[in-house]
């Protein structure tokens, strides 16, 4: 497993990363998070929300198992956890309630990464900064990034916090993928600028780029689409014409030696100013397989292939951040 630099900062991250979303049930996410580390994975994503707080949970029984400083513990805040009405949102309350939270679920003294999971219209910027700031100068959190924020947010953070001298943001975690690249017009070039690094999520597109959808035919018993998750998935993302040209993908990704997932998740980390792909998954062989795709080359006559077969369903669209789930251009 390759290390990369996380931006400009001193932190490194494995450059693929874990995002442990609560699986099917607590065992399940276990085993996971265990094959990920097995793995070499070192860089583990979650957030509070996850699993309704269950998935910080079953992975701070599972790092009890490992030296806290071989690993890089990255979770979130700002997503609705209560029903009150402050359990929500990026006011210092509910920062300050939420880290605290987080710490002693996670089983830890301090966490490496904390990110905003959205940008919070209703609390001002300075008071979610400086509360971030704070945690930081009394050690609970190390470094400070963000989630699905817009190029005008983020630009707005770092002024901010270069005006009022405090610990800028280091990290986004935007969705982004072959077919998924609203990040490139504005969100990737302010953050190459700055020193931001990205943490791509969803490098699979909600598991559309595994190949398991075909066109014509019903999602695979058991597959997301199929399931409980089913809203999770792109707004015409399952159209024909979607995926009969991932289809495509397949023989490419052969010729390269690959599965497809570990095309699509090599095709991330390829691309500039990309610390790490954030990959999921609901079994620990699916783990094991991308992990494979860390340190695979891709050469420009494959890229140039990719973006011939992918171009007319391509969303580029960059008012689409934040969009979950995604549309497509649909």
């Amino acid at each position: 497993m390759r290390h990369r630099a996380l931006g400009r900062s001193g932190l490194r991250v494995s450059e693929i990363a874990y995002g442990s979303w609560y699986s099917t049930t607590e065992k399940s996410a276990a085993d996971v998070a265990r094959a990920a580390l097995d793995a070499g994975i070192t860089t583990i994503d979650t957030a509070d929300v996850y699993g309704a707080t269950r998935a910080e949970a079953v992975l701070g029984q599972v790092l009890k198992t490992v030296r806290r400083d071989s690993v890089e513990i990255c979770t979130k805040a700002g997503a609705p956890v209560g029903g009150g009405a402050n359990a929500r949102g990026l006011s210092r309350k509910h920062v300050m309630e939420s880290v605290h939270a987080s710490l002693k679920r996670l089983g830890t003294d301090y966490i490496d990464l904390y990110q905003a999971h959205r940008f919070d219209a209703r609390t001002p910027l300075e008071e979610t900064l400086r509360a971030f700031d704070d945690l930081i100068r009394q050690g609970k959190i190390l470094y400070i990034g963000v989630s699905e924020w817009t190029a005008d947010q983020i630009g707005a953070a770092l002024e901010l916090a270069q005006g009022r001298g405090l610990d800028r943001i280091v990290a986004n975690q935007p969705q982004y993928n072959m077919l998924w690249r609203v990040i490139e017009a504005e969100v990737a070039p302010l953050c190459a600028r700055e020193g931001v690094g990205q943490l791509a999520w969803s490098p699979l597109a909600q598991g559309l780029l595994t190949g398991k959808y075909r066109p014509g035919e019903a999602p695979p018993t058991g597959s997301r689409a199929a399931g409980h998750a089913r809203s999770q998935i792109a707004d015409g993302a399952l159209a024909d014409d979607v995926l009969s040209r991932v289809a495509l993908l397949a023989p490419l990704a052969q010729e390269a030696g690959l599965t497809l997932p570990q095309l699509a998740v090599a095709w991330v980390l390829h691309q500039p100013n990309v610390s790490a792909a954030i990959v999921g998954a609901t079994r620990p062989d699916q783990i094991t397989e991308t992990a494979a795709a860390s340190g695979v080359e891709l050469d420009d006559d494959l890229l140039k292939r990719i973006d011939e077969i992918l171009d007319p369903v391509i969303e580029r669209d960059p008012a689409k951040t934040p969009a979950h789930p995604t549309s497509y251009g649909r």
